[in-house]
C-alpha cells in the first residue's frame, strides 16, 4: 500500500519512502517489512483500509504543516514589531512590554490562541536582532538598485549626538534609466576623532566603494556649508573632485551649500539681532521661572487674550524666531501690563520706534518661514525648490517698491502698527532699504543655483527653452521635443516633475540630462531630519546604543523609497533553522 508525496512512493503502513516509483521496487519493500500483513483481506477490505491510512497520513501532515506555519507567522508577526519599534524610536525592551499586553487581551478575547500570541519572541535581544536583519536587507536592496542608477548625487551633514560623537550623515539621491527615483540613507558613520575635509572624505569615499557606486556616475554633492566641507584645497568637495579627476571623470562636480541653510542665512543681513536679544530677554523672564510662568498664564487666562502662553526662542530651529515673533506682537499690550504689575521698566518694549521694527521684523520673518517651509520635505525636486526661491526674490522686488510708496499690502503686521502711529513715524524707507539688503544677499548666496538655471529649465519647462542657447548635444532632440504635440498634451497633463519619465528613448541625450538634475539634492534636510530622529533615539537614559543599532535604526526609520522584505527574511531564516537540524 503506497501513495505519492511530493513525486515519491510512500508507504502507508510505516511511513517509510522508496526512492524509485517501479513495481519491483515497492513488492521488494512490502514483501521484506510487511510480510504477511493484511492478506486475509479482500480486495474491498484492502482499499478501505489504504483509504483510510491514507486519511491518517494526510491528517499528520496537516498537523505539520499548520504547525509550521504557525512557526513562520510568529517570526513575521515579530519582524513587523520590530519594524515598527525602529519607527516610532522605542527602545530594544518595548518588545516585552508589547507581549505583556497582547497577552492579556489574548486572555479576554480569545483565551484559545493563548499559545499562538506566546511563539511571538520580543525580548530584548530578538528586537535587536530583528532590526539589524531588517537593516540588513534594506542596505542589500539598496545595493541592488544602485547598480541601475544612471546618476546619483550625496548629501552630506555632520551632527554630535548626546555621546558628543560626530555622527556623519549621508543620504544618496539616485535615478535609475526608467528615470525613477530612489532617495535612502547611504550610511551614518561615527567619527570618533577629528572632523577634517579628509576625514570626511574618507568616510564617504568607504561608503560610495562599499555600494559599488561608480564616480562617473556621481553627479551633485549638497553640503551644510561647513569649512570642512567647502574648503577650496582640503574640504570634502575638493577632495571628492580630485578623487574624480584620479577617476578620469570629465564631468564637473556640482556642489551646492544648503539652499534651506542659505535662506536662514540670508535673514541675518537685516542686522535686527537687538530686536530678538529684547524679545528673548522678555520671553526669559516669564518662561525661566515656574511662578512668573504660572501667574502669566493666569494672567492671559483673565484677560482672555488671543493665545494663552509665549514659546521659548530656539536658535537652531528653523522656524522658532517667526513665532516667538508673532505671539509677542499679537501679546504685546498684555506683556507689558504684566512686566509692569511686576515692577519692571518697559520703556523700550513700549518704544514706538521698537515696536516699528519688530512688526517690520515679524512680517518678514513670517514670508521667510513660509518659503522655508515650502522648501522642505522628502522627494523635492531641485528645479522646484530653485523655482520657489526665484519667486520669492521677485516678491521682494515688489514689496521694495510698495514700501517705498508706503504700500503695506503683505505687511499685515506694519500696517496694524502703522494705522496706531502717525504716518511720519513709521519708518517704510528705512525698511524698504532693508528688503533691498535682503534681496542683494539672497542674489549673493544663491549665485550657484542661478548659475545652473538653463540646466533646471530643461527640466521643469523644456518647451521653453531656446534651442540656439542650449548645448550643441542637446539641440537636435530639444527640436524634436518641441514640435511633438503628443508629448506636448503629455506634459501638460502630468507636469514637469513627471515628465521627464515620458520622454522617448530616441532622446537619450535629454533623458540623461534630465536623470541627473532629478538626481540632485537641494538641501540637506534628510540629514537634519535623521538627526532629529537620532536625538529622539539616543538619549541620555540610551547613550550606551551601540553605533552599529543606532544603524540599523535610523536606516529602517528613514526608510521611504524601499520598505523590508519581511517574507524574503522569514524564508531564510527558515532554510538556516533546517540546515542546523541536518547537520546535527
Amino acid at each position: 500500500m503506497f501513495t505519492d508525496v511530493a513525486g515519491k512512493p510512500v508507504c502507508l503502513l510505516c511511513g517509510e519512502s522508496v526512492a524509485v516509483m517501479k513495481e519491483y521496487n515497492l513488492r521488494r519493500h512490502h514483501e521484506t517489512k510487511h510480510a504477511g500483513k493484511n492478506e486475509n483481506m479482500d480486495m474491498e477490505q484492502r482499499q478501505q483500509k489504504a483509504e483510510e491510512l491514507k486519511r491518517g497520513l494526510k491528517s499528520r501532515q496537516g498537523l505539520f504543516k499548520k504547525a509550521k506555519s504557525q512557526s513562520e507567522a510568529a517570526v513575521k508577526a515579530s519582524f513587523i514589531l520590530a519594524e515598527e519599534i525602529a519607527k516610532s524610536s522605542r527602545p530594544f525592551t518595548e518588545g516585552d512590554f508589547i507581549k505583556d499586553c497582547m497577552l492579556k487581551v489574548c486572555d479576554e478575547v480569545c483565551p484559545d490562541k493563548r499559545q499562538l500570541f506566546l511563539n511571538v519572541s520580543l525580548s530584548r535581544n530578538t528586537i535587536a536582532e530583528r532590526r539589524d536583519l531588517l537593516s540588513i536587507n534594506l542596505k542589500e536592496q539598496l545595493v541592488k538598485k544602485g547598480k541601475d542608477f544612471i546618476a546619483y548625487s550625496l548629501a552630506v551633514d555632520e551632527s554630535a549626538d548626546i555621546s558628543d560623537i560626530a555622527q556623519l550623515s549621508i543620504f544618496i539621491r539616485g535615478v535609475d534609466s526608467s528615470l525613477n527615483v530612489t532617495e535612502e540613507l547611504l550610511a551614518l558613520r561615527p567619527m570618533h576623532g577629528t572632523t577634517t575635509g579628509h576625514d570626511l572624505y574618507e568616510e564617504v569615499s568607504r561608503c560610495v566603494n562599499e555600494m559599488e557606486l561608480p564616480w562617473q556616475k556621481l553627479v551633485g554633492l549638497t553640503t551644510d556649508g561647513a569649512p570642512a566641507m567647502c574648503g577650496h584645497r582640503s574640504g570634502l568637495v575638493a577632495k571628492i573632485r580630485e578623487k574624480m579627476q584620479q577617476e578620469n571623470v570629465t564631468r564637473e562636480l556640482t556642489a551646492y551649500h544648503c539652499i534651506i541653510h542659505q535662506e536662514s542665512l540670508c535673514g541675518k543681513a537685516l542686522k535686527m539681532e537687538h530686536v530678538m536679544r529684547t524679545i528673548t530677554r522678555a520671553v526669559n523672564f516669564i518662561r525661566a521661572k515656574g511662578l512668573n510662568h504660572r501667574q502669566f498664564k493666569a494672567f492671559l487666562s483673565e484677560l482672555e487674550a488671543e493665545h494663552g502662553d509665549l514659546p521659548y526662542h530656539t536658535e537652531v530651529r528653523w522656524l522658532s524666531q517667526g513665532k516667538v515673533l508673532h505671539k509677542c506682537f499679537e501679546l504685546r499690550e498684555e506683556s507689558c501690563l504684566f512686566f509692569e504689575n511686576k515692577g519692571k521698566d518697559t520703556t523700550q518694549l513700549r518704544d514706538e520706534g521698537f515696536l516699528c521694527e519688530m512688526t517690520f521684523l515679524c512680517d518678514i520673518t513670517s514670508h521667510l518661514n513660509a518659503m522655508n517651509l515650502q522648501l522642505q520635505g522628502r522627494g523635492r525636486v531641485i528645479s522646484d525648490m530653485y523655482s520657489t526661491v526665484k519667486a520669492f526674490q521677485t516678491k521682494l522686488t515688489l514689496w521694495e517698491a510698495q514700501m517705498r510708496k508706503e504700500n503695506l499690502s503683505h505687511f499685515p503686521c506694519c500696517q496694524t502698527m502703522k494705522d496706531q502711529l502717525s504716518t511720519s513715524v513709521f519708518p517704510t524707507a528705512e525698511f524698504a532699504d532693508k528688503i533691498s539688503v535682503l534681496a542683494a544677499e539672497f542674489r549673493r548666496r544663491l549665485a550657484d543655483f542661478e548659475a545652473q538655471k538653463s540646466r533646471f529649465a530643461l527640466l521643469s519647462d523644456p518647451f521653453a527653452v531656446d534651442v540656439e542657447s542650449s548645448p550643441p548635444t542637446l539641440q537636435m532632440e530639444l527640436i524634436e521635443l518641441q514640435c511633438n504635440d503628443a508629448l506636448k498634451a503629455k506634459y501638460a497633463a502630468v507636469g514637469a516633475a513627471e515628465f521627464a519619465r515620458f520622454l522617448p528613448d530616441t532622446m537619450p541625450q535629454l533623458r540623461t540630462q534630465a536623470a541627473q538634475t532629478l538626481s540632485m539634492f537641494g538641501s540637506t534636510y534628510l540629514c537634519e531630519q535623521l538627526f532629529s530622529l537620532m536625538k529622539l533615539n539616543k538619549t541620555s537614559h540610551r547613550s550606551r546604543l551601540t553605533a552599529e543599532h543606532l544603524h540599523s535604526v535610523l536606516r529602517i526609520s528613514s526608510a521611504q523609497s524601499l520598505t523590508p522584505n519581511i517574507d524574503e527574511l522569514v524564508e531564510k531564516m527558515r532554510h538556516h533553522q533546517v540546515s542546523s537540524a541536518s547537520k546535527k
